[in-house]
Order: structure tokens, then sequence, then C-alpha cells
């Protein structure tokens, strides 16, 4: 019985992926452009994130075996 959920759960979450791109409903518009702008965007257009909401990795990683700095804050436990 347990199994049985579990597969109609998982059949109904798999029709819910997105089949065709994104339109305003009949009868409505997009959102008005944003302030200052000089055209309206499309819908891929909104979708995009600008840098600041997605920025890329800035930090390098380790790559050798190298000695930590002495760090202030790492105190030994009270007790």
């Amino acid at each position: 019985m347990r199994l049985a959920i579990i597969l109609a759960c998982g059949v109904a979450l798999s029709a819910c992926g997105q089949r065709a791109d994104l339109v305003p409903p009949p009868g409505q518009s997009l959102p008005p452009a944003p302030y200052g702008a000089d055209v309206q965007p499309d819908s891929e257009q909104l979708l995009e994130l600008d840098p600041q909401a997605a920025p890329e990795r800035s930090v390098e990683l380790r790559r050798e075996s190298e000695e930590r700095e002495d760090d202030p804050f790492d105190l030994p436990p009270e007790g």
C-alpha cells in the first residue's frame, strides 16, 4: 500500500513539468516596462537573473596542502 502511494505521488509530480514557454493569460498583457526602460521585455528577459542575484563563485579553493593562518576565534571549548 505504501509503495502504491509513493508511486502515485511520483506520477503526479512528474506531470508538473513546464512543457511550453510562459505567456500571459488571454486578455492580459505582460507587466509594465520597468522605470526608465525603452522597450517592453518579453517573458524570457523577465526570467533572467541579473548578476547580483546570481553571482559567480569567486572563492578560489585551496589546491595544495597549506598551513592555515592563526584564527583568533578558534577557542577551546569551555568546561
